[in-house]
């Protein structure tokens, strides 16, 4: 069993650095197409690593509470444990807010929705199996979303004159 647990850690830890591997990767990309957006310093790098050691401690801390009697914190995401330690890290110290600050929030936004991307790929058999009437909803808040955000854009380009 513990054996088991330690694997699940291992792979969780190299999935997470792949993720940041490819957020590296994006932002050097991003850097050398546009010389004016964020370069890879050392500052990025220790803030690749503070993000990663970030999602290990909420990992950690989401397995060791899963036998909890408590329902509400046996069921707290996992992505929930993150953030609170983000926060209180963050909070402690303000060299993990200069480190995460060097790392480009649209480098970091490329990978994440490639693996949700992948990740909803993985359930069409369960989407299969849903209500046809999901659909119609996922149209309407689709279209909603563009149409809304579209028009947010036009606002603050006919309000910044452009």
């Amino acid at each position: 069993m513990q054996n088991m647990l330690r694997n699940s850690y291992i792979k969780y830890g190299l999935i997470i650095l792949l993720s940041l591997g490819l957020i590296l990767f994006t932002q050097f990309i991003k850097h050398l197409k546009n010389p004016d957006s964020m370069a890879v310093t050392g500052m990025t790098l220790a803030g690749l690593i503070v993000l990663w050691v970030f999602s290990m401690i909420g990992i950690l801390i989401s397995e060791k509470l899963k036998s909890s009697p408590v329902t509400f914190i046996r069921e707290f995401p996992v992505l929930g444990w993150v953030s609170i330690t983000s926060l209180v890290m963050c909070l402690i110290s303000d060299f993990f807010v200069q480190a995460i600050q060097a790392v480009d929030f649209l480098s970091i936004t490329t990978p994440i929705l490639t693996f949700a991307g992948i990740s909803v790929a993985n359930r069409l058999v369960d989407l299969k199996n849903t209500s046809w009437k999901v659909a119609i909803v996922a149209v309407f808040v689709f279209s909603g979303t563009y149409i809304g955000s579209t028009l947010m854009a036009q606002i603050g380009l006919m309000l910044a004159g452009r």
